[in-house]
């Protein structure tokens, strides 16, 4: 305790003299109000001689309850328990001070007695909160009034009351600025008629238009909507409610959820991403953070939309550390400036390099000497690795080698390669790719756990696939949004295509996972692990919701084209092969698939023969050889020369 005591701020002794000051009031005041009148000066004396070693006691006992280290601004009914507690220990003290101590010894009777003692807990109690809940509405009424004058926006919070309640902590506590809540809109009727922290609950979410006509008949025009988490719930409507909003003029933003942010509440826009999907897989937060948390970690690729947020989930987690490794000058310039805007205790570097070039790929990773590597650099454009197929083979198999082999020779804990669902059965050269660099990984995990040696757990190499990534770069999201603002036509290849889709946040959250569980030896001997992707979405379905979603009609304000499928393409992806076994591992979202599995001997063999081929640009030759390490490989369509 003493050593956590030397560590007080000059705030925490304020604290602690402010609650011994008040101690003593208490005491000396229901003392008077006892024996005013009865011998109160010949009393005085002795109380004054006892009082010092009371107050010391008293900080001992206030420090004991958190009393002296928790903010006044954010006093809440935990610290009022406390304090109910800490002036209960105090009152017992003077009870038995007075019982065992004083009255026997001093008097022969009572000298404080049990009404100065009832007397004391009240103004404990009233004094040690009054202060703190003063000086939390003090600075409630500061922020409310900042907020006035800084012409805060006046705002509607959409979504159910516990929800908007974390909006308006935030609002408090000045994590949100230059917005002020007006009124909450709820979908549980339990809400209605209700106040939140002084703010009412106007009514359902289909009263929106009407409330915004009302606050603009009294002058009072609403400027921004806040849509909280609940309101994304596929029963709250979210889409109605977005098109409602904005056709009424109003800004729409989102409140994270705190498991998501895992920071004081920040505002982010609707994106189109927030309403397309089924429920996100539940995620266990702390899994990740004990996994994360102190570790050095490498990101390849972290300038991309999966690497970057990558980077970004390391660093909410608690990394010690962390090398960003893109070859792309702007993408790493970018991705830096985003790192370090943020809070964050990690030590964040950057550094331009290929994932080609292995001698370059050697000396980053092995100076940093990581933890873990997460390896998010691929090319993945279907239509571009087909006619580009040399720059394919270079860059996901080889240079998937070399950061495995860095790895490996740095001895990190475990090195994850973010796959792709079209490494199933491949029918394009970029699922031809990425399935022989899964083959790789997986040969040297098991040649690695094969050869292990004591007590040490064994560096672990898994393979995560997944399929669309909604708003990443060059997915169709950001591309039909460009369609749409610039008046149309949206282009889809196919009206049957179907894909999988899932946010960023939620696979990169879901990587992190399968590593937890590939880490646990006692549990895990599979390498290649498979994302839940929920159901398939038809891409037309998706063009024609975000048409509908930017306020205007398909087939009348936006017509969509249908230009035809591209080389490499399927109409249907999947997520196991025919023959390709799978097993549920546990944890919600990910399942574990057992591919085939080839010695990294004959895998060594063929990397010597591809690089002969790819150096003498021999297109027949490299399809033969990596047909012959996937057999389950159908050319998709036409492929170019490299």
């Amino acid at each position: 305790m003493l050593t956590r005591i030397s560590s007080f701020t000059y705030r925490n002794w304020l604290i602690a003299i402010h609650d011994a000051g008040v101690t003593a009031i208490a005491v000396v005041l229901s003392f008077f109000l006892r024996f005013d009148g009865e011998n109160l000066l010949d009393r005085l004396p002795l109380l004054l001689k006892i009082l010092p070693y009371f107050v010391i006691f008293s900080f001992f006992v206030c420090y004991a309850f958190q009393l002296t280290t928790t903010k006044w601004r954010f006093v809440s009914i935990p610290d009022l328990l406390n304090i109910l507690r800490a002036a209960s220990v105090l009152t017992v003290a003077l009870l038995l001070l007075d019982y065992i101590f004083l009255a026997p010894n001093v008097y022969g009777t009572f000298f404080l007695g049990k009404t100065t003692i009832i007397i004391y807990w009240f103004l404990e109690v009233s004094l040690l909160s009054g202060s703190r809940l003063a000086y939390r509405y003090f600075r409630y009424t500061r922020t409310r009034n900042k907020a006035m004058t800084m012409n805060a926006a006046p705002t509607l919070l959409i979504g159910l009351a516990a929800d908007a309640e974390v909006f308006l902590r935030g609002i408090e506590s000045g994590a949100v600025k230059r917005l002020w809540p007006v009124g909450v809109l709820s979908p549980s009727l339990a809400d209605r008629g209700q106040t939140i922290r002084g703010i009412p609950v106007l009514g359902s979410i289909d009263d929106l238009p009407n409330v915004v006509r009302d606050f603009a008949d009294r002058g009072r025009p609403i400027e921004r909507a806040v849509m909280t988490p609940s309101a994304f719930e596929a029963e709250a409507q979210p889409e109605a409610v977005l098109m409602r909003a904005r056709k009424l003029g109003l800004v729409v933003s989102r409140l994270p959820s705190l498991e998501e942010s895992r920071d004081t509440p920040r505002l982010a826009p609707v994106a189109v991403e927030d309403l397309l999907l089924r429920p996100s897989v539940k995620i266990d937060y702390r899994r990740l953070e004990l996994l994360l948390k102190g570790k050095s970690i490498v990101v390849t690729g972290g300038g991309g939309s999966i690497g970057l947020e990558m980077c970004d989930r390391v660093t909410t987690f608690g990394a010690d550390r962390l090398l960003v490794i893109e070859n792309s000058e702007p993408a790493l310039h970018a991705a830096m400036e985003t790192l370090s805007a943020k809070v964050t205790q990690t030590v964040v570097e950057g550094h331009i390099a290929d994932i080609r070039d292995r001698e370059r790929i050697f000396q980053l990773i092995t100076a940093f000497k990581p933890d873990l590597v997460f390896h998010a650099a691929a090319l993945k454009h279907v239509p571009i690795l087909e006619r580009d197929w040399g720059e394919g083979v270079k860059t996901n198999i080889f240079g998937s080698v070399n950061v495995a082999d860095a790895a490996r020779a740095a001895g990190a804990e475990a090195m994850v390669m973010i796959s792709t669902d079209k490494a199933i059965e491949p029918v394009s050269m970029l699922g031809l790719t990425k399935r022989f660099a899964e083959m790789y990984c997986q040969s040297m995990d098991r040649d690695i756990a094969a050869t292990a040696e004591g007590d040490k757990a064994p560096m672990r190499l898994i393979s995560v696939r997944f399929g669309n990534v909604l708003a990443s770069n060059g997915s169709v999201v950001p591309k039909f949004k460009a369609q749409i603002e610039a008046g149309g036509p949206v282009t889809v290849t196919h009206p049957d295509m179907v894909r999988y889709f899932m946010t960023i946040r939620e696979a990169c959250d879901l990587v992190i996972t399968a590593a937890t569980h590939a880490l646990d030896q006692q549990h895990s001997d599979a390498s290649v692990f498979v994302l839940s992707m929920g159901q398939p979405v038809k891409i037309v379905d998706l063009a024609e919701r975000m048409i509908r979603l930017s306020g205007l009609q398909p087939g009348y304000d936006i017509d969509i084209v249908f230009t035809g499928v591209r080389p490499g393409e399927r109409l249907h992806e999947i997520l196991f092969a025919k023959h390709e076994p799978f097993a549920e591992i546990g944890i919600p979202g990910i399942v574990a698939a057992r591919p085939n599995e080839l010695p990294l001997e004959t895998l060594r063999t063929w990397l010597t023969a591809l690089e002969t081929a790819i150096a003498a640009r021999q297109h027949d030759e490299v399809v033969a050889i990596l047909k012959n390490a996937v057999p389950e490989y159908k050319a998709g369509g036409d492929t170019g020369q490299a």
